[in-house]
C-alpha cells in the first residue's frame, strides 16, 4: 500500500473491490449500464489499482493493469482490439497495459493523480516492466476542439517507426496524415488530457491516428512508454512519489 497526503493506493483484493472500481468507471465515463458497472472480459485477467481517501475510505481513482511477458503476447491486450500492433510483437521485455484510468468527477484534487503515478511506479519497479502502454482518451468524439493537441502530437510525439501502430479500427482520425496546421502550444496543452501529458513528460509516444470510440464517447490514441528511456530527472520525480 502507498499512502501520500490524504490518499492511499492498493491493489483490489476481492470481487467487491473490483465491483467498486467498475462502478466508479461507469460513473466517470458516463456509461449507461443496467448494473451500474462498467465490465468487460479483460477485468478478470487484470490487476485493479484503487486510490482511496484515507479519512472516508471513498474510492476516488482506479485503473487496471494487464501484465504481459513479452511482445509476443501483445494481441492479448485491450488495445489490440483497436490498433494493429504487429510491430510490437518483437519487443523484448515485460509489458504492462494500463487501462480504464479514471478519477471521480466530483474530486479533482491533483494529489490523486500524483498518488496514482506513485503507485504505478511502484508496480512497474516491482514487476521489472520494460514497456508501459495503453489507450489514452480525449473526451468526446468531435476532433475540432483537439486539432492543436493532435498537431503537437504529430510534430513531437509520434511513435518510432519500428514500433508504430497501424490502423485497425473502422473509424479513425488520421491526424498525422491529414493535419497541415502548425499547433498553438497554449491551446494544445489546454486540451491535452492530464494522463497523456504525464506520459509525454516520461518520453512517451503515440500512434499516428486516433480511434473514434462511440461506446466510450472518446477519441483515443495508442500510447507507449519505454521505461528504459524515461529521462533520469523524471524517473527521480516518479520514485519520489512512490
Amino acid at each position: 500500500m502507498l499512502k501520500k497526503a490524504k490518499y492511499a493506493a492498493r491493489l483490489a483484493e476481492n470481487l467487491q473491490d473490483v465491483h467498486s472500481a467498475q462502478a466508479l468507471r461507469c460513473l466517470a465515463f458516463n456509461l449507461r449500464s443496467e448494473t451500474g458497472l462498467d465490465q468487460d472480459r479483460f477485468d478478470d485477467i487484470c490487476a485493479h489499482m484503487l486510490i482511496e481517501e484515507v479519512a472516508t475510505g471513498a474510492l476516488v481513482c482506479c485503473f487496471r493493469l494487464l501484465h504481459l511477458n513479452g511482445g509476443s503476447d501483445i494481441e492479448k491486450s485491450y488495445s489490440a482490439q483497436f490498433y494493429e500492433l504487429s510491430a510490437l510483437q518483437s519487443f523484448d521485455g515485460k509489458l504492462v497495459e494500463m487501462g480504464r484510468f479514471c478519477i471521480h468527477p466530483q474530486n479533482q484534487d491533483p494529489d490523486i493523480l500524483r498518488v496514482a503515478w506513485g503507485a504505478l511506479t511502484q508496480f512497474v519497479d516491482a514487476q521489472k516492466v520494460d514497456f508501459l502502454f495503453g489507450c489514452t482518451s480525449f473526451r468526446g468524439t468531435d476532433t475540432k476542439a483537439y486539432l492543436d493537441a493532435f498537431a503537437m502530437l504529430r510534430d513531437k510525439h509520434l511513435a518510432p517507426k519500428r514500433w508504430l501502430p497501424r490502423v485497425k479500427a473502422p473509424n479513425v482520425f488520421e491526424f498525422a496524415a491529414r493535419l497541415r496546421r502548425k499547433p498553438d502550444v497554449r491551446l494544445a496543452m489546454r486540451h491535452m488530457p492530464p494522463l497523456l501529458r504525464s506520459y509525454l513528460l516520461m518520453g512517451g509516444w503515440v500512434s499516428d491516428h486516433a480511434v473514434v470510440d462511440k461506446h466510450m464517447n472518446t477519441l483515443h490514441v495508442f500510447t507507449g512508454v519505454e521505461v528504459g528511456r524515461i529521462p533520469p530527472a523524471r524517473k527521480r520525480l516518479l520514485r519520489a512519489l512512490s
